[in-house]
């Protein structure tokens, strides 16, 4: 990382680090930068606790979607790593999370993903912009309150993205956890059964 992590952290910012390591087995690369200052960290914290709640609006699977990708597009190895590994505990298709790089070209996606998808990309990449008729397409499934929200999650995550590249916060390995979603147990059973009959 291009600035170090404290010896010691403010009594403001060590349940948050004490909760992550809980969580996570360990505290995250970002939350040592962030936890420099203690009321943005809190603010950072609760914003994304708040955008990832289970009542969201918006599924956990288009969530972890929507952060993957913004992760991608930013080239942030840390996110991509974390946010990863939330997609792949919430997601039962392992080609659907290979293929969200290139999910233009994949069927794996409702035309609900790809028009949240497309939304996300025309948010995130430099030159591009969200159209009437984009947002038009959003409403057919999401409320006006919502689309606040799905964009307010989009441009959560191009901050931690933009964040993380920067001060260049390397990944931890969270994909690389033994987290195999059911179809991937079932398609290596499925395969195992075969192989054995062979």
């Amino acid at each position: 990382m291009r600035i170090s992590a404290k010896k010691r952290y403010s009594l403001w910012v060590r349940p948050l680090l004490w909760l992550q390591a809980r969580h996570f087995g360990k505290v995250l690369n970002p939350a040592k930068l962030w936890g420099r200052k203690p009321a943005l960290f809190w603010l950072i914290a609760m914003l994304f606790g708040f955008l990832d709640r289970k009542k969201s609006p918006l599924a956990a699977v288009m969530r972890s979607l929507v952060c993957v990708r913004v992760s991608q597009l930013n080239d942030c190895e840390f996110c991509v790593d974390a946010n990863g590994m939330k997609l792949a505990e919430r997601c039962d298709s392992v080609d659907k999370i290979k293929a969200l790089a290139y999910w233009q070209q994949s069927d794996l996606f409702s035309e609900q993903e790809r028009v949240v998808l497309c939304y996300t990309e025309a948010m995130t990449i430099t030159g591009q912009k969200v159209t009437d008729e984009l947002l038009s397409q959003l409403k057919q499934w999401y409320s006006e309150d919502d689309i606040v929200e799905l964009t307010a999650l989009i441009s959560f995550q191009n901050l931690s993205a933009k964040f993380n590249t920067a001060l260049d916060v390397p990944a931890q390995g969270f994909c690389a956890l033994p987290i195999q979603p059911q179809a991937a147990k079932k398609s290596v059973a499925k395969e195992s059964d075969e192989s054995s009959q062979g």
